[in-house]
């Protein structure tokens, strides 16, 4: 099984966590865009739909889906998206595709955040992929000299602007063997508006998909 085939297959097991009558948050990625091409499936029990990027709500859109705004919703009782990687506790890195301050809304105003990947994205220690940071244009020197002291090495995303207008900053070789400690200084840090640790507020279950099927890691049951 390619790992194509592993998005697909994690996507369809994430539709059995969808109830009826539901409101529910959707991600951004590439696994996320299989679940969202199967979302037919369940369309009958979806209310409507508040998604974390334009990309996804574009897809969403054309499954004729409701898109609701957070601020009209309220808490989600359901958030589903990938990651570029996972820990077995469910923390996450996030933020390759850049809509990593969205996603981190959507997924601290859900009851349950359900984690889709496959396994090529869990790892035993988070950072092997680079860490973003959206930040504010004006102090995109400070951020980065203030993360070069604490060990990583920052690289601006060229010909990159995200969705709120702001930069990103992609750290490469930190060593975050604290990753809730790690997120809450780089959010402390003036002129950041986030990170991509996802640690303070974990996955609940992460579905991973791999050769022999489905394991389910069961963070906050």
């Amino acid at each position: 099984m390619n790992q194509d085939d592993k998005k697909r297959k994690v996507a369809e097991a994430a539709l059995e966590h969808i109830e009826s009558g539901q409101v529910i948050g959707i991600g951004t990625g590439s696994t996320v865009n299989e679940l969202i091409k199967l979302l037919d499936k369940v369309s009958s029990k979806i209310d409507g739909v508040v998604s974390s990027s334009e990309e996804s709500t574009k897809l969403l859109s054309e499954k004729k889906l409701k898109i609701l705004e957070l601020k009209d919703v309220g808490q989600l009782p359901i958030y589903i998206d990938g990651a570029d990687e996972s820990n077995e506790h469910g923390q996450l890195i996030k933020g390759g595709g850049g809509a990593l301050t969205k996603e981190k809304i959507l997924a601290n105003a859900s009851e349950k955040f359900i984690c889709i990947i496959d396994e090529s994205k869990l790892v035993k220690k988070l950072g092997i992929f680079p860490l973003p940071i959206e930040t504010i244009k004006m102090a995109q020197s400070y951020v980065a000299l203030q993360l070069i002291k604490i060990g990583g090495r920052p690289i601006y995303r060229e010909n990159f602007i995200t969705e709120n207008n702001n930069i990103i900053l992609d750290i490469h070789n930190l060593n975050i063997n604290e990753p809730i400690q790690l997120e809450k200084s780089i959010n402390n840090i003036p002129g950041v508006v986030t990170n991509g640790l996802f640690a303070i507020r974990s996955a609940d279950k992460v579905l991973v998909s791999n050769d022999t099927g489905i394991e389910t890691l069961d963070i906050n049951v």
